[in-house]
Parts: C-alpha cells; sequence; structure tokens
C-alpha cells in the first residue's frame, strides 16, 4: 500500500475526528453568551453527588439534589493520555431534584426528570482572565459568563485537584490524574 492510499483510507476518520472536535468545542452567541451544550448527555459520565455542598451553611432545600458531571470527549481523550485538560474542555453539571418516593421505591433516592439547572465550566485561557469560565444556563437560555469574583472561581482554584477541576470526585480521572503526575493530593 502506497502512503497516498493509506492517506486516502484513514482520511474519513481524520473527518470525523475534526467533526467530532468540532462539535464538542464551546459555541457563543453575537453578544458572548454561552449557548447550552445540547447533547452534554452523551459525553463522558464522570459522576454523580447527591446533597453535595461546599459550604458551611446548610442548603435549606425541601427536596434532595443529585448532581450528573460529564465532559466532552474530546478533551476526555486528551486527559486520559495526559492526566490534563486541554484548551476547549467543556463541563457540564446538571443538577436534577431527587426524590425517595416515586414507583416502588422504598428507600434510598433518585433522580427525577425535573432539571434544576444547568452549570457550565469551559476552558479557554484566551477568553478568561483565570483559564476557566463558569456558566449558569436557566433551562437551555445562553448564559453570560459568571464574573470573575463569583464563589465558583476561588473555590476551584483553592480546591481543585486538577487544573482547578474536581477530579478528586470524577472516580475514573482521578487515578489517571494520580499515575500522571497531575493530582493534587492536599485538595
Amino acid at each position: 500500500m502506497t502512503i497516498s492510499t493509506a492517506a486516502m483510507l484513514l482520511s474519513p476518520l481524520f473527518l470525523l475526528l475534526d467533526a467530532t472536535n468540532a462539535l464538542a468545542a464551546p459555541k457563543y452567541n453575537a453578544a458572548g453568551e454561552l449557548i447550552a451544550p445540547k447533547d452534554y448527555r452523551e459525553w463522558v459520565f464522570l459522576s454523580s453527588g447527591v446533597n453535595m455542598n461546599y459550604s458551611e451553611t446548610p442548603i435549606g432545600m425541601d427536596h434532595a439534589m443529585v448532581d450528573n458531571v460529564f465532559v466532552d470527549p474530546v478533551s476526555w481523550q486528551a486527559f486520559k493520555k495526559t492526566g490534563r485538560w486541554p484548551e476547549g474542555t467543556t463541563f457540564v453539571k446538571e443538577s436534577r431534584v431527587g426524590s425517595s418516593k416515586g414507583s416502588i421505591n422504598k428507600s434510598g433516592i433518585f433522580q427525577t426528570e425535573e432539571r434544576f439547572d444547568l452549570e457550565v465550566h469551559v476552558r479557554d485561557s484566551k477568553r478568561f482572565k483565570t483559564g476557566w469560565g463558569f456558566f449558569i444556563h436557566e433551562a437551555d437560555k445562553p448564559a453570560k459568563v459568571l464574573p470573575a469574583n463569583t464563589s465558583c472561581y476561588s473555590c476551584h482554584i483553592t480546591h481543585g485537584a486538577v487544573q482547578t477541576t474536581f477530579v478528586q470526585f470524577y472516580p475514573t480521572a482521578r487515578p489517571i490524574a494520580i499515575k500522571a503526575g497531575t493530582f493534587d493530593r492536599r485538595k
């Protein structure tokens, strides 16, 4: 097989990878607001948490909360190789109302269809002074970046185990970061 024949055979693969990368990249409207990713539930699932709270102040809700965290597949592939999140990495934290009453459930908490909010964390050193931007989407409306003095930033900088991200809560990512030497064990 010649090099040109091999290139022709591989070109659809490269086109597919380019298309996947383009689909995963964060998208903004003309006002600079982040457009909520529509397909995030098809991304790589990293973790779930129930009633997690990073503050001493009680949440004060009359229901449970279940958070699901996803990362775009292109960034996950890069992370698996390096233990680092590349530029363009997009995390989505989907918060759903939890319930203990439904169907045949006798104990425990399950997530309902009712989505509370959608938080998005984007790595883009050119766009954001801290290298990352945080967004909270109401329904699926475009969202403005949260101001840099919002507690999300300082909390992630102080407690994020890998590049200001909470890899310590992602059971499949944590061992990769530890092996790569990028995991901050103090977090």
